[in-house]
């Protein structure tokens, strides 16, 4: 209808939010190397600086009204790559769950392109309240699809920095490519997926909320 205001859309940035979080995430791995480097290349004073990194971030997050679970689940993570490098006495391997992981995240996202339930979809979905609605919008769906093909990308791209680094045991250049592709590479990430997202939709859709009663229920 003429005269009919456009709807608002909000940016995918201020739903997703995060950038604390992947700070945060990358502080243990940076104290794993420059206390491995101060104390002449020892892992295990590399791992407690990492743990105790780890901790006083917890302690902090918690603070700030974090979850408990989430906090704990981090800390966790921390502890066993600590564990898995001493075990195996690489300093490298400190970094093996974070090779794996992007491993994994990069065919979760990109399978879930393929069965139809795009997870960036689902995300802001929950994030928003409205569950899975958005699948009953074609243009969401479609949408979704693609912007979910971007963060797909973002664990390659780690993936094929991280896995050369590893192989090789550069532990220095490891540390810098973990910080250098955590929230940096996230807020790309979150832009261009972003950006694509809104290009798919058609300029009169009312935006990632679902409007009842619009048709797009």
């Amino acid at each position: 209808m003429t005269g009919q205001a456009t709807p608002q859309r909000e940016s995918l940035g201020s739903i997703l939010g995060g950038r604390k979080g992947a700070i945060d995430a990358s502080l243990p791995p940076l104290a794993f190397v420059v206390g491995w480097l101060a104390a002449g290349s020892s892992i295990a004073w590399g791992s407690a600086a990492a743990i105790a990194t780890a901790v006083v971030v917890g302690v902090l997050r918690l603070t700030r009204g974090d979850k408990a679970r989430a906090v704990v689940v981090s800390l966790a993570a921390v502890i066993v790559a600590a564990l898995i490098a001493l075990h195996t006495g690489r300093a490298q391997d400190f970094f093996l769950i974070q090779v794996l992981s992007n491993v994994a995240s990069a065919l979760l996202w990109a399978t879930s392109v393929v069965v139809r339930w795009p997870l960036l979809g689902v995300v802001v979905g929950l994030l928003l309240g409205q569950k899975t609605r958005w699948r009953k919008d074609p243009d969401l769906l479609r949408a979704y699809s693609r912007a979910s093909l971007v963060w797909s990308l973002q664990y390659v791209l780690r993936v094929v920095v991280y896995l050369p680094l590893w192989w090789a045991g550069e532990l220095v250049a490891l540390g810098v490519a973990r910080t250098a592709m955590t929230w940096p590479l996230q807020a790309l990430t979150i832009a261009v997926s972003g950006w694509v997202l809104y290009r798919t939709l058609p300029k009169e859709h009312p935006g990632l909320r679902v409007v009842p009663g619009s048709g797009r229920e």
